[in-house]
């Protein structure tokens, strides 16, 4: 369980103090820095867009995980390795062409990862987790920070692991939404890699040390 990878997510951090969030990232036992790109129309939420991600791969000593929640995105994955992505995540969602994304994105020299929401089934992988580095399962509905997980989250964490050794598929599961201490250690027993943590990690008094319980 301690092989995990911790991939904090910035949209809770304190952009007014975002190179002193950054530095204590790169100090810290977290893995990756994971970045929600929002564009208020895919989603009802607008966040930020590459030149905030080019200002924080100028600091950020650890991996870019970039997950886009925005329509077309084909249009803008050079523009996003320019910016210093190291692993890109599109929605199945908002791909009508996800084989041609996919490569794409391979093609730029950045690992390519497939997006569910919620209410989509992992069964409509199953033609596509052979070119996937990652699948990202969303356990809240994309857009706004702070939300409960979705307990029905773990069945899909377990069928989506079933899959991938069935195909013998080099994927990780990723898990994004409702991460806490109280129940990762649920979310990693039923196969999930990695983990996205928001509030639970910089709404606390100490993000550091939270992320040190998180990996202990």
């Amino acid at each position: 369980m301690n092989d995990f990878i911790l991939a904090p997510s910035l949209l809770s951090c304190d952009f007014a103090n975002l190179e002193l969030q950054i530095k204590m990232l790169n100090a810290s036992k977290a893995d990756w820095l994971h970045l929600d790109i929002m564009d208020g129309v895919f989603v009802p939420n607008i966040t930020f867009g590459q030149p905030v991600i080019k200002y924080i791969k100028k600091h950020a000593q650890k991996p870019l995980d970039v997950h886009l929640m925005i329509v077309e995105p084909d249009r803008y994955i050079s523009d996003f390795k320019q910016c210093g992505a190291d692993i890109l995540s599109v929605h199945y969602e908002g791909n009508i062409h996800l084989n041609r994304t996919i490569a794409k994105i391979k093609e730029c020299d950045m690992q390519a990862a497939v997006v569910l929401n919620p209410h989509t089934p992992v069964a409509l992988l199953e033609d596509i987790i052979d070119d996937c580095d990652m699948v990202l399962l969303m356990s809240v509905n994309p857009g706004f920070g702070g939300q409960s997980f979705i307990a029905n989250s773990l069945k899909k964490i377990s069928q989506l692991k079933d899959m991938i050794i069935r195909h013998n598929a080099q994927c990780l599961i990723e898990v994004d939404g409702g991460i806490s201490l109280d129940n990762y250690r649920s979310i990693l027993k039923a196969g999930a890699d990695v983990l996205v943590a928001g509030n639970a990690i910089f709404a606390t008094d100490n993000p550091s040390a939270t992320i040190d319980k998180f990996k202990a």
